[in-house]
């Protein structure tokens, strides 16, 4: 499915969208990560992780240090601050791309940014930090605004929609005016459907099965799929009640979700291999530029 391009400039950095697939690489500063069980909880750990997931084609490397899985518990910003910043502030001199800041912290962010973040990926749309927005604005970089029912603690239970699409879709229209109001350029914002943030299996299928649905934003499309729940419960086996995050099997269920979210037209998708995923956009984008002769 074609995908509107979008060019954007800002601080030293380009990225082309929709010509070819965004890949961030995620590196969770967290001991209770979903996906990676605090892997990379130690600061060393953290920057060789993220050095691996630029040398390995990473267009983005997503630094966190708040875990946002089902059911978990907010940190306190000082501990925040404490995980990422030293993080962020070797990885940006030793990679070349943009390092983003996933945080919903406006203090978290500006010390990330003060030493060398260059995106902002906030998961709860400023409802938690409108200030994000004027330190968006201030450091001129583009802001990421993903949908979340509720919060992480209670995201999961029993999540419903009156329509699901059309809320969802109204829910990030809203964020997206409400930034631009702030000051943001609607050329630096990004959209995330928040696959996995209050979503059942079906739901989570569904957005990806109709990412078209938010191109009418306006806005360059974000999906995070990868190693996610609905992946591991589709593939668990019946007497299982879950499955490691970081199987083979978890990751070709990734792989599947990756090539579904592009070809139904997402922008940038953020993943944890780095290196499957860019062979799995190769083929996708090279597929969906062929032409007849």
């Amino acid at each position: 499915m074609p995908r509107k391009t979008y060019h954007l400039s800002w601080s030293g950095y380009n990225l082309e969208l929709g010509r070819q697939t965004c890949i961030m690489g995620v590196v969770n500063v967290t001991p209770d990560s979903f996906s990676d069980g605090g892997k990379f909880y130690n600061t060393d750990g953290a920057i060789a992780q993220g050095e691996k997931l630029a040398a390995q084609g990473a267009d983005i490397i997503d630094i966190g240090g708040e875990s946002t899985r089902p059911f978990s518990d907010p940190v306190s910003v000082e501990e925040e601050i404490r995980r990422v910043v030293p993080v962020i502030d070797k990885l940006a001199r030793r990679v070349s791309v943009p390092i983003s800041i996933d945080t919903t912290k406006a203090d978290v962010a500006r010390r990330a940014l003060e030493v060398g973040a260059a995106i902002i990926n906030d998961v709860t749309a400023l409802r938690f930090a409108p200030g994000l927005a004027a330190l968006a604005v201030e450091f001129d970089t583009p802001l990421i605004l993903m949908h979340m029912l509720g919060e992480p603690k209670s995201m999961q239970v029993a999540p419903s929609y009156a329509n699901l699409i059309e809320d969802i879709r109204s829910f990030l229209a809203d964020a997206v005016e409400r930034a631009e109001d702030l000051g943001v350029p609607r050329s630096k914002i990004f959209v995330d459907p928040g696959i996995g943030f209050g979503k059942t299996v079906a739901h989570n299928l569904l957005l990806i099965k109709h990412v078209q649905a938010f191109a009418s934003l306006d806005t360059p499309i974000l999906i995070g799929a990868s190693r996610k729940a609905f992946i591991r419960k589709i593939l668990k086996q019946a007497h299982e009640e879950d499955i490691r995050p970081d199987l083979p099997i978890v990751e070709t269920g990734s792989q599947a979700a990756v090539s579904a979210a592009v070809l139904n037209g997402a922008h940038i998708v953020r993943v944890h291999d780095v290196a499957n995923t860019l062979a799995t956009v190769k083929i996708l984008d090279t597929m969906m530029q062929a032409q007849e002769n």
